[in-house]
């Protein structure tokens, strides 16, 4: 009987070969280098600093760090890695910890005394005066509050609303360091933030008799090689709504550009000094304005109605007038007769 020889097609296939050692060694060094860059920005957050370049900057999208932080998590799970998988979950806890909205929300104490209609907008070198024209005349605002805006700008804005508009305070100056307050009801300049780099001009007006503290917004950007003039600034904002004639002493509305959001530690200082955000007390906090290209997929809320503990927010509206890289806010706001002291 002949013995039956063994052919190629014979043999029986074996188990997979495993994934080379390689490939998931270079998914868990790609895993870590993602996992450390999100804690460090994250550690930043931790412990309430703004820290060093390129941290401010991405802290400004604190809740997309997701994004990397989820891709870390699938990396570490390809390649086996147990340890980033721990690191990674607790780096996305932290990300959708602090992603909630920060400030106090809590009702004035005092009867309703007065609604009012604030906007600001900034007109990115005054190319979007028109179209802000256009928004005023159809929202009607009480107070508007204009970053951005030249001699030019400010010229258009006198000719075509300065009938509803008769009152103003500014900073006459060009490129981006032009800023104004409009009003329909009489204003007092105050000297507003001095020294600042962009114009920041101040004012107080009377709402149905209550004195309202005005104050205009736009400290420098933090740009490399610039956090201290941003942070200084942002400081100048805090020490006069922390000063004695400040938020203690009654009603005030901070608006502007703030080039900042509610995770720069700077920023939460402010808002720690007694003010709070007319975007959060409308539950339209992190709605995004700049950039405006893509603030509906992604982008930054650094554009804000901060106001006193006298106000209520009873609404929020986030415009794209087309021509800036801002998104102009519209907050309706409720005085209330607060008693202080």
């Amino acid at each position: 009987m002949a013995t039956p020889t063994r052919t190629d097609d014979d043999t029986l296939p074996g188990p997979p070969p495993p994934a080379p050692r390689r490939r998931r060694g270079a998914r868990a060094w790609l895993a870590g280098l993602l996992l450390l860059g999100v804690s460090v920005v994250m550690g930043c957050r931790l412990l309430d600093s703004d820290g060093f370049t390129p941290v401010p900057q991405l802290l400004a999208f604190l809740p997309w760090l997701a994004v990397p932080t989820g891709a870390a998590l699938l990396l570490a799970a390809f390649a086996r890695w147990r340890t980033g998988l721990v690191w990674g979950v607790l780096a996305l806890g932290l990300v959708a910890w602090y992603s909630e909205p920060y400030g106090k929300t809590s009702t004035p104490d005092g009867p309703p005394h007065a609604e009012l209609r604030v906007m600001t907008s900034n007109v990115e070198y005054s190319v979007a005066t028109g179209t802000l024209i256009d928004a005023v005349r159809w929202e009607r605002p009480d107070l508007l509050f204009v970053q951005e805006c030249d001699p030019g700008c400010l010229a258009e804005l006198r000719k075509e609303i300065g009938a509803d508009y008769p009152h103003r305070t500014a900073v006459e100056a060009y490129g981006a360091e032009g800023s104004a307050i409009l009003s329909r009801t009489p204003l007092r300049a105050t000297a507003g933030l001095p020294g600042s780099t962009l114009g920041m001009p101040g004012a107080t007006t009377e709402v149905k008799g209550e004195r309202v503290r005005l104050q205009l917004a736009h400290p420098m950007p933090p740009l490399p090689g610039g956090l201290g003039t941003w942070r200084r600034e942002l400081d100048a904002l805090h020490d006069l709504a922390a000063a004695d004639d400040g938020v203690a002493a009654g009603p005030m509305i901070v608006a502007g550009d703030f080039n900042a959001t509610q995770d720069h530690a700077a920023f939460r200082r402010l808002v720690d000094a007694g003010l709070r955000d007319g975007a959060r007390l409308a539950d339209s906090s992190r709605t995004a304005t700049w950039p405006s290209s893509t603030a509906a997929l992604i982008g930054a809320q650094i554009d804000h109605v901060l106001v006193s503990r006298d106000f209520a927010a009873r609404d929020a509206r986030f415009l794209d007038l087309g021509d800036t890289d801002h998104r102009t806010v519209v907050v309706d706001l409720t005085l209330h007769k607060t008693p202080r002291g």
